[in-house]
This record gives structure tokens, sequence and C-alpha cells, in this order.
């Protein structure tokens, strides 16, 4: 299993926007070979940190799911978001194998 956490801090009074864009997300993800699942996390003390948790069987098929078309069309999507100050944030990524259970 091949875990990725994309971590985003938003402005306080604009994180229920963020939490509604992703409850609405075009789930082109799901179709990817190798998905598990996909589970936006909200930080119960800073509700304004928010990361999107992503499970593949195995980091060859994120990395498949990376490459891809639908991946690179929803990524520009996001850049040109009408919001610029959410356009422009940058999250932080980090990818985990699952090494026992």
């Amino acid at each position: 299993m091949f875990i990725v956490h994309s971590t985003v801090v938003v402005p306080k009074e604009k994180s229920e926007e963020v939490v509604k864009i992703y409850r609405n997300r075009s789930k082109s993800v799901d179709k990817a070979q190798g998905f598990v699942s996909f589970e936006l996390l909200q930080n119960d003390k800073s509700p304004e940190e928010l990361t999107v948790q992503i499970k593949f069987e195995d980091k060859e098929s994120y990395m498949s799911w990376v490459r891809s078309d639908d991946f690179k069309r929803i990524h520009e999507l996001e850049k040109k978001y009408p919001d610029k100050e959410l356009a422009g944030i940058v999250p932080k990524v980090r990818m985990y194998s699952v090494v026992a259970t």
C-alpha cells in the first residue's frame, strides 16, 4: 500500500469553501488503476489545515496516476481557480509506503 498526504493551510474563513470544493471533486482519481481510497482530513484543532489522503495499491500505480493526462488537467484547473489566494497555495506533499499492519 502507498499513501500520499497533501496538506495545505488555507485562510481560516475559507476552509469551508475548500471543503466544499473537495466534496464536489471530479472523482477522476477514483478510476485510476491501483486506486484504493480518497479522504479529505480536517485538523480538529486547526480547521484551516486540510490534508488530502490518497491510497494506492503501490507506488507504481500512484506514479502512473501522476503522469496521466487526467492528473495534469485537474491540477491545471486548480491553478486557474478564481480565488487567487487559494490558487496560489502550494501543498506540502508526503509519501509513505505501508511497511507493517
